[in-house]
């Protein structure tokens, strides 16, 4: 007789789950650190937690938590729809965009089909595809970034879905509308193209495009957006996305009901409003950017130039160089994030912080690469 949990799928007990950024309190315990010291860099969060605007809005609502919150979310995608020019119902309410990214795979994939996505993109694109039981398909990635041609090439009779992250996490690269607009003018429609676009208000002026007008030119484009980043809403867990109302159906029909919460739901409405707060925060991370990728400059360090929160950086030529540089900046109070599961064993991703942590980091960091590489 079978063990029970042999009953499951194999391709279920095949997946490797995600993990996420080392939590602070982790690090204490473990190193027994003055919690007040730790610095963490390591999940692409806000630095400046979230805007006044959104916690006034959570003292509200909380005086409400014994009722359900409202299931479709009807104040918050009035808000989306008037802000992108779509109708209400085309929008997918999602816990955290990650919730976004599974609904779509549900929706769409199952097994004897298959997704496209980049090397080194999101680590959600293969859980979400093999969570459905629907085989990955991997394009080489060129100079860290979406090989889109490359995409074209891999695409077909049985490709579903198409993941792509703009800008891209953990690289931080980043593709042109004018590209983008090429790719999708040559995907059959029949496949759903998923633009993940978590980083978005990253982006400088020049850069910025409003996907959101393509969906209707293209029904087979979803766009994923999330309030974790540049919001501030992390903790909360709140993302969503705009398709077709087709699209937006089906992925209602696989999402679960009241899965976004009443405090992130109040949380987001206010947070559409504070222009303030969001400029705040792209200014932040802007001379934060600039900040880290000086540093690693000084000091001869290789890295991506990035276009989100986040730097990627070359922490050694060894494939135990960014686990052992990792593990040193732990012992010094500095936590970012390891990407060998990602097939990058070398280097490490850091997030842009307050100025203060971002020095603390680039103090920190030679001395880290000094210990990691006598031992």
């Amino acid at each position: 007789m079978q063990k029970l949990t042999e009953q499951a799928p194999e391709f279920i007990r095949a997946i490797a789950p995600y993990k996420a950024g080392k939590p602070v309190s982790d690090v204490v315990r473990e190193l027994g650190l003055d919690p007040h010291t730790v610095v963490k860099l390591a999940s692409n969060e806000n630095p400046l937690g979230l805007g006044e605007k959104a916690k006034a809005a959570i003292a509200k609502a909380a005086v409400d938590l014994g009722r359900y919150p409202d299931a479709n979310g009807f104040a918050l995608k009035a808000k989306l729809a008037v802000r992108h020019g779509v109708k209400p119902e085309q929008i997918t309410l999602g816990n955290g965009s990650n919730d976004v990214l599974e609904l779509a795979a549900k929706a769409f994939l199952t097994q004897g089909t298959n997704a496209v996505f980049s090397q080194y993109a999101f680590a959600v694109y293969p859980l979400a595809t093999q969570g459905c039981g629907a085989e990955s398909k991997v394009v080489p990635a060129v100079c860290f970034t979406h090989d889109l041609d490359g995409f074209l090439n891999a695409i077909d009779s049985q490709t579903h879905v198409v993941f792509i992250a703009n800008p891209n996490n953990p690289t931080g690269t980043f593709l042109p509308q004018e590209k983008l607009l090429a790719f999708l003018k040559q995907v059959p429609s029949n496949v759903l193209v998923v633009l993940d676009e978590a980083y978005n208000e990253f982006l400088k002026p020049e850069d910025q495009y409003d996907s959101t007008q393509w969906v209707a030119q293209f029904p087979n484009l979803l766009v994923s957006r999330s309030f974790s980043k540049a919001y501030g809403l992390a903790g909360l867990r709140v993302g969503y996305a705009v398709s077709s109302v087709e699209v937006a159906d089906l992925m209602n029909r696989v999402r679960q009901p009241f899965n976004v919460n009443s405090l992130a739901l109040a949380a987001a409405e206010a947070a559409i409003d504070d222009v303030e707060f969001l400029q705040q925060t792209y200014e932040v991370n802007l001379k934060g950017l600039e900040q880290i990728e000086s540093g690693l400059k000084f000091l001869g360090l290789e890295y991506v130039p990035s276009y989100g929160n986040f730097v990627l950086f070359k922490a050694g030529n060894t494939d135990d160089a960014g686990i052992k540089v990792f593990d040193a900046l732990q012992r010094l109070g500095v936590i970012v994030r390891p990407v060998n599961g990602y097939g990058l064993p070398q280097w490490l991703r850091v997030s842009v912080g307050l100025p203060h942590e971002n020095e603390a980091f680039l103090v920190a960091l030679p001395k880290a690469l000094a210990s990691a590489q006598a031992s």
